[in-house]
């Protein structure tokens, strides 16, 4: 008895012995190389800051929205004072209200039937708009009233940037008003607003608010009542001196009132409804919603150079559209750089961090960009030739192999006529003893010069090859069009997979199939890389790993060109001297032996190889 348990306890202790072996053997197994992007290599030598930006997508889509404004909008220009609205709020509370808020603004604010009608309006139809309003002016307040209170206007006057623009600036009215503040083109130029190709600055919170605040102060000057800047600010002052001639001479707006255009009836009623629902919004239930980001966590940075949004999201690992919402001046989604002239761009203060501690990186990833300039993606799949591959004589092709991943449909006989090759070939190639093959099995196919040599000769096909067999050249006069490489969605396919497999992003994948979603149906045909590159002549198979990488800047430093290929060639699993040599053309298994020093003909997976043109 005591011997058996000695005798178990020897057995347990070597096959911990073994286990423990193979486990470090397996941690000194040789990894491929990862090779990064040149914007991945860029972004490694970055110093992270650990802030959070607070800016989500909640806000993102409420600054966009423009249902409020079309529904605000529509309510100023049809809205009848003479309408009882039933809502409850007694007309005694009311005035009591409105007199408290006169008392602490320089506005004649007076209850009248139609300023009641107009308030109970908008506490009937507008709460849920007035909600959502109120978590948009913790941002966009703070900039009105530091601008208002420079130019000694009154702070209340932040509340018809609700009215005219729903807090939206990239509002545009039918006339063509724009911005915040709704100025029309000819107003914004005149209050020295930059509007050009590249910048509309009327859609800009801090110099639109300044030229509001200047037009605000020249209009007080002239008629010395709020009430009548603000109806001039909507109609023009011109019809504002009409309605005052008409009314006898009158200069209160209410007496004015009947004798202005039908909108600006309205609006001087709006912005006081508007201040009275900002003011009182707890008394009526209305719970404003959270404000996700405030003006005073965001930052400025001057820019250098000009760079693209898309560029600035890539570099600093953020939404484009978040970039959109906090710089609306910018209309083609550039920040343009001009000689003698500084451009500003508005990111969250911890993107400020890192792009500040960054810069040097950041101009050499734009320029290194700048030198690849290549059409919009939309209009290159459209007019650019597909690249399919080569044929090539029968002489070659009787010294290649290619290999085919075996898809759900697919038969020997169907497999067999693709390559133009016989069934009995492929078999005799694959060692299968019936016409039947397995889901996923990989297949080995040899050009068929030995069976028949007269059969006309059909160019490989692209879709379902290895990524550094996916692509092959198109014909000399396509030499400088880009490079199209296309991937078949299999069974078990999604984004996040193909994009690994063809080292790129999901984002870059949707962005060139136009995709809104991550959902992919089987047997869909989708666009993973496009590389605009001028040949010297026809890629090779080692050009088209280069471009199966996805970066141009990879495949600069790699120096491919018909006068110079050189590459790093990792051993897969299940890769001989021969294969891997058929993969080069014109390489032979003694090259690869001399240019590495090989003795024998043993590979290890992950083994390193250089391989020279």
């Amino acid at each position: 008895m005591i011997v058996k348990k000695i005798s178990l306890v020897v057995t347990a202790f070597l096959s911990m012995s073994m286990f423990a072996q193979e486990t470090a053997k397996a941690e000194l197994e040789i990894k491929p190389e990862v090779k990064l992007s040149y914007l991945d290599s860029i972004k490694s030598t970055f110093k992270k800051d650990v802030m959070a930006t607070k800016v989500d997508s909640l806000w993102m889509n409420e600054l966009v929205s423009l249902d409020i404004y079309d529904d605000l909008s529509k309510d100023i220009q049809t809205i009848n004072k003479d309408v009882t609205v039933d809502e409850e709020l007694p007309t005694e509370l009311l005035k009591q209200r409105l007199q408290a808020m006169n008392e602490k603004s320089p506005f004649n604010i007076e209850y009248n039937q139609g300023l009641e009608n107009i308030i109970k309006s908008f506490l009937k139809n507008r709460k849920k708009s007035f909600s959502r309003l109120m978590a948009l002016s913790e941002y966009y307040f703070p900039i009105f009233e530091e601008s208002f209170a420079q130019h000694n206007v009154p702070l209340e006057i932040k509340y018809l940037a609700v009215v005219e623009s729903a807090l939206n600036p990239k509002a545009v009215s039918q006339m063509g008003a724009t911005g915040l503040w709704q100025f029309m083109y000819g107003t914004g130029k005149q209050y020295a607003l930059k509007i050009d190709s590249y910048i509309d600055e009327r859609s800009d919170p801090l110099r639109a608010t300044a030229a509001a605040s200047d037009y605000m102060t020249k209009m007080f000057n002239v008629f010395g009542d709020w009430e009548l800047v603000l109806a001039s600010y909507n109609s023009g002052p011109g019809n504002v001196t009409k309605a005052i001639r008409r009314s006898g001479g009158k200069t209160s707006y209410w007496d004015i009132r009947n004798y202005l255009p039908k909108e600006t009836q309205g609006y001087v009623p709006a912005f006081l409804a508007t201040m009275y629902l900002f003011e009182y919004h707890k008394e009526h239930g209305i719970n404003p919603e959270r404000a996700v980001v405030k003006n005073f966590e965001t930052d400025t940075v001057c820019v250098k150079n000009q760079m693209s949004f898309k560029q600035i999201a890539d570099l600093l690992d953020m939404p484009q559209s978040q970039i959109q919402l906090l710089n609306p001046s910018y209309k083609l989604n550039v920040v343009p750089y001009y000689q003698g002239e500084q451009h500003f761009l508005r990111l969250p203060k911890d993107k400020i961090a890192t792009f500040v501690s960054n810069e040097n990186q950041i101009y050499a990833y734009v320029k290194h960009q700048s030198e690849f300039k290549t059409i919009p993606s939309r209009l290159a799949l459209k007019i650019a030739p597909k690249v399919k591959a080569v044929a090539k004589p029968t002489d070659e092709l009787s010294k290649n192999v290619e290999f085919y991943k075996v898809r759900k449909g697919d038969n020997l006989g169907e497999i067999a006529a693709k390559y133009n090759v016989d069934i009995i070939d492929l078999k005799k190639w694959n060692n299968l003893k019936s016409n039947s093959v397995a889901l996923g099995k990989t297949l080995k196919i040899k050009s068929n010069d030995d069976a028949k040599s007269s059969k006309e000769v059909k160019s490989t096909p692209v879709v379902d090859k290895k990524p550094e067999e996916a692509i092959a050249s198109a014909d000399d006069k396509d030499k400088n069009a880009p490079l199209i490489q296309e991937y078949v969605v299999a069974a078990g396919d999604n984004l996040g997979s193909i994009a690994k497999k063809f080292n790129t992003t999901i984002a870059e994948i949707k962005e060139l199939n136009k995709l809104t979603s991550n959902n992919i149906g089987l047997g869909k045909t989708l666009v993973v890389t496009k590389v605009n590159v001028e040949l010297d002549e026809t890629p090779t198979t080692t050009t088209a790993t280069a471009i199966a990488s996805n970066s141009v800047d990879s495949f600069k430093k790699k120096g491919y060109s018909a006068k110079n290929n050189s590459e790093d060639y990792y051993v897969k699993k299940g890769d001989s001297l021969y294969s891997i040599s058929k993969k080069y053309p014109g390489v032979t298994i003694s090259d690869i032996k001399k240019w590495n020093g090989i003795k024998d003909e043993e590979l290890k997976p992950g083994m390193k190889l250089k391989i020279n043109g």
